[in-house]
């Protein structure tokens, strides 16, 4: 056991867990599929005696031992199967940090050697390649030629005020790349001098937070904030949400950060996008990363209601409540079957509102339901918010 992985608070909130088991009931991973043991109940009760069992006079008092390497594996199934969506946190009566204790956990687990196997993968394609995927570094900006008339330069600029960190997913993932290709749309309508960093720009260290090994992370922090200031930029502005909480959260740095939702509302506000009439209802579900986790709510719906013609109806469970969709917490790589579950859930819920089309701040979300609605042949649309400015742009 190794208490130095959690801070004092940390170690003393788990103690104060009353046991209500509220956390359970607004668990996706729970909800999805019905094993309680994947819910932060069932994790910090485990962890608790696990601690009294190996340690000193606790455990004689206790008459435990240590748990065995198989049982540290089979917790660490547990662990590891969760998004980190952070709704535990939000409704937990006791005020526990839910959500930085999964992240010390998971960094414990490691240490421990009990973690599943991809998450050896995912070390190893940032160690070689700086990219999630282990793709070639070289072809991060190559999505800007599918753009219909894509600069000579690909916006890899030698400066810039604005840097738009694209991050891995939106980079490689066929799917996801409708997001920077809308974005960069928009931003060039409303004459934005912005720059790629292209080859130079490194994961952001997410998928190794959510690994539980945010020590590995510290490399890729300071090249990218070395290769932002080598542009010369005031501003870095995020599509992804995991990439926009990792900087807020983990680089140090007094740059000023922006979300994509956030970069574009003062973008309409300021009159610099050009818009037309669209009939359109829409719904809009938070991504965990921005909403929960960042506290970005307003500025997306003031976004949405922004543009002409488009209507938002909320969802069941909204802003701080907003049912996560499966894609986070590098659940994808570790079970698909449950990220398929979660989705489905969220899917369902969006369709209940009865609008055609459901808009998000997030790859990942987008990526989750248009897979689920694709494959079950559902009549909803998916988008992101930067699609949704792109597609109500007069031009």
């Amino acid at each position: 056991m190794d208490n130095r992985l959690y801070s004092k608070s940390q170690l003393l909130s788990m103690e104060a867990c009353t046991g209500c088991a509220a956390c359970a009931e607004a668990c996706p991973a729970v909800n999805a599929s019905g094993d309680g043991q994947l819910s932060g109940l069932y994790r910090l009760d485990w962890r608790r005696r696990a601690g009294k069992a190996g340690s000193g006079w606790l455990g004689r008092i206790f008459g435990g031992k240590a748990p065995s390497e198989e049982q540290w594996q089979a917790f660490s199934d547990t662990v590891f199967r969760c998004t980190l969506c952070g709704n535990c946190a939000e409704v937990c009566p006791a005020g526990i940090g839910l959500k930085d204790i999964w992240l010390s956990l998971r960094q414990e687990l490691v240490e421990q050697k009990a973690y599943p196997a991809k998450v050896d993968l995912i070390r190893e394609n940032l160690n070689e390649s700086r990219n999630v995927f282990g793709e070639e570094q070289e072809e991060r900006a190559e999505w800007v030629e599918d753009l219909d008339e894509p600069p000579d330069d690909l916006y890899v600029k030698d400066a810039a005020e604005v840097v738009y960190f694209t991050g891995c997913v939106a980079s490689f993932f066929p799917l996801a790349q409708q997001i920077p290709l809308a974005l960069a749309e928009v931003l060039e309508a409303a004459s934005v001098e912005f720059t790629l960093l292209g080859e130079e720009e490194w994961c952001c260290g997410f998928p190794l937070l959510g690994a539980g090994d945010l020590p590995a992370a510290q490399e890729m922090i300071e090249h990218n904030l070395a290769a932002v200031a080598a542009k010369g930029a005031k501003e870095v502005v995020f599509a992804c949400p995991s990439c926009y909480m990792m900087w807020r959260e983990h680089y140090p740095t007094d740059l000023k950060l922006s979300h994509a939702t956030q970069y574009l509302e003062r973008l309409v506000a300021q009159g610099r996008v050009p818009l037309r009439n669209r009939e359109l209802t829409v719904t809009y579900h938070d991504p965990c990363d921005l909403g929960r986790a960042a506290r970005v709510f307003e500025e997306p719906r003031r976004l949405i209601r922004s543009l002409p013609g488009v209507k938002l109806v909320e969802l069941a469970d909204n802003r701080e409540h907003c049912l996560c969709c499966g894609g986070g917490g590098n659940l994808e790589m570790i079970d698909q079957e449950l990220n398929a579950e979660i989705a489905k859930r969220k899917v369902d819920q969006v369709l209940a509102t009865g609008a055609e089309t459901v808009v998000s701040g997030c790859q990942q979300c987008l990526r989750t339901m248009a897979t689920h609605a694709r494959r079950n042949k559902l009549p909803l649309k998916v988008l992101d918010v930067a699609q949704l400015v792109r597609d109500s742009l007069d031009t």
